[in-house]
């Protein structure tokens, strides 16, 4: 079998040489490449039978390699990103290493390799997928909101927010020490701009973040009710389409 390795971090990829060695050990590796572009060259006029892809490099991600160039073989991702983060582009490829890569993981991931191919049900690559998970990952969240107080234009860390909420069609940022203030956003909006592994849109009025709860209690007809920091009313409920997906929220 012949391998070839994408990989920006000289210690990375002696790693996983060291263990492809040992775990197929009639292995050869065939080139080591730290960059999109030196990948694309190689790619343009040379093959091998399985790939391992950094995803972050040093000139960019690796899915760009694939818009460049047709590739053909699995390929089998190694990231230093969780599965949240790259489960837009895992039907894309065999199996996904986080870093540092375990010996046990990679071989599970070469012997499904094996078994996928023995079989013929290779993934076929989506552009489209791959292109999603190009923007998840790069999306950069809202970091900030300007807010005005009287005469006088402050910001406020979105780390500082503990939930955004709707009232008489205002939208209100409520930090965890207690501040309120309106915000030009409707509660749409922040809900775009924000992180959704920090906030969740529990219904039409709240968008909450984990530090701003402080219990969670159950409800009438399935639901939820969260009591929140510095929140004296009872519209903090969970409607009971979204319970499900509030629970796999916690439990990340």
């Amino acid at each position: 079998m012949n391998i070839l390795i994408v990989e920006d971090e000289n210690m990375a990829a002696k790693r996983l040489t060291t263990l492809l060695n040992q775990t197929l050990p009639n292995a050869q590796i065939v080139a080591q490449l730290d960059s999109v572009k030196r990948a694309v060259e190689w790619l343009g006029s040379n093959s091998a039978d399985l790939l391992f892809f950094d995803i972050q490099l040093a000139d960019g991600l690796s899915f760009e390699i694939l818009e460049q160039v047709q590739v053909k073989s699995p390929i089998i991702f190694t990231t230093a990103f969780d599965e949240y983060a790259i489960r837009a582009f895992k039907l894309n490829s065999v199996d996904y290493l986080l870093k540092p890569i375990d010996p046990n993981e990679l071989e599970a991931a070469l012997d499904k390799y094996q078994k996928l191919y023995a079989d013929n049900q290779a993934p076929t690559l989506n552009l489209a997928m791959i292109e999603q998970a190009m923007q998840q990952m790069t999306k950069k969240y809202k970091e900030r909101f300007v807010v005005k107080i009287g005469e006088h234009i402050k910001t406020i860390a979105t780390t500082d927010a503990g939930y955004f909420f709707s009232k008489e069609k205002a939208t209100y940022l409520q930090t965890l020490e207690k501040n309120r203030y309106i915000i030009d956003y409707t509660l749409e909006q922040v809900e775009q701009l924000v992180d959704p592994e920090k906030f969740f849109r529990i219904n039409r009025k709240y968008l909450v973040s984990l530090e701003a709860i402080k219990d969670i209690v159950t409800y009438s007809n399935s639901r939820l009710r969260l009591i929140l920091k510095h929140d004296d009313s009872m519209d903090a409920i969970v409607s009971r389409e979204k319970v499900q997906d509030f629970k796999k929220w916690l439990d990340r």
